[in-house]
């Protein structure tokens, strides 16, 4: 018997937040706001390609918390959010690798003991900005092992994501919902992307949880940025927004 029906809900997602990219999600930020979304899940980096911690950036850590104390989280996503080469893969794993990622799968095949050292030096990273201890963990491209995923639940976190789904770390439910996310990487990606996430928008609209997935270099493209916003202003009009965390805490209570 649910006592807390969960509501019809929109997270919106902004990914890749770092001192590298804070001006570009303070204009995405700015424009979400003009569309009614007063809250979302900001993914912070903690060391974006080795070019500088949070920790150590001047001003990025008084950016990130005037954020929080707008309602926004911060969730960790990754710590280099790239991932090293072996030499040794398959042309599978190098086309998800370097080709559907750019490299970026970090947490795709990390061992166990590895990903637990990095995430506990990312939750320090975030502690030494007074971010507090962040309660969510996704990985760079939703690309998370199975050992990777085993030491994201040891180190206490209570959820993930990956692209398909949300999962509850300390129940283990999965909730299925495929997030919306763009390619802009070339001329062609980006119009598959604007006719995917057309249909996309389409066939999730009548779930329970709609994610939408936004990387800072989608606002350099003024197509994707204007889909991005009008499906955001259209989900606003039955859904209500909320962060993953907020929207975890909403799905325990009613189950």
């Amino acid at each position: 018997m649910q006592n807390n029906p969960l509501p019809r809900t929109l997270v919106v997602s902004i990914h890749d937040v770092s001192p590298q990219t804070q001006d570009r999600t303070q204009a995405i930020l700015d424009d979400l706001t003009l569309t009614g979304c007063a809250c979302a899940s900001l993914l912070v980096i903690p060391d974006h390609h080795h070019r500088g911690r949070i920790d150590e950036t001047a001003g990025f850590g008084d950016w990130i918390l005037s954020r929080q104390a707008e309602g926004h989280e911060t969730v960790l996503h990754g710590y280099f959010h790239q991932r090293e080469k072996t030499g040794r893969e398959s042309l599978r794993k190098r086309l998800v690798t370097e080709h559907y990622t750019a490299g970026e799968g970090e947490f795709l095949d990390l061992a166990r003991e590895a990903a637990l050292e990095r995430l506990r030096r990312g939750i320090q990273a975030f502690e030494r900005c007074g971010l507090g201890t962040p309660t969510g963990f996704i990985a760079p491209a939703w690309l998370l092992g199975n050992e990777a995923l085993e030491a994201v639940r040891m180190a206490g976190f209570h959820y993930t994501t990956r692209i398909g789904e949300v999962i509850d770390l300390r129940s283990g439910r999965r909730q299925g919902s495929r997030s919306l996310v763009w390619s802009v990487r070339a001329g062609w990606r980006r119009l598959a992307s604007l006719a995917w996430n057309h249909g996309l928008m389409t066939s999730t609209s009548q779930g329970p949880l709609l994610r939408i997935g936004i990387h800072p270099p989608d606002w350099d493209h003024a197509a994707i940025r204007r889909q991005i916003l009008a499906g955001v202003r259209a989900a606003l009009a039955g859904r209500k927004a909320m962060t993953y965390d907020g929207w975890t805490a909403h799905w325990r209570a009613a189950a």
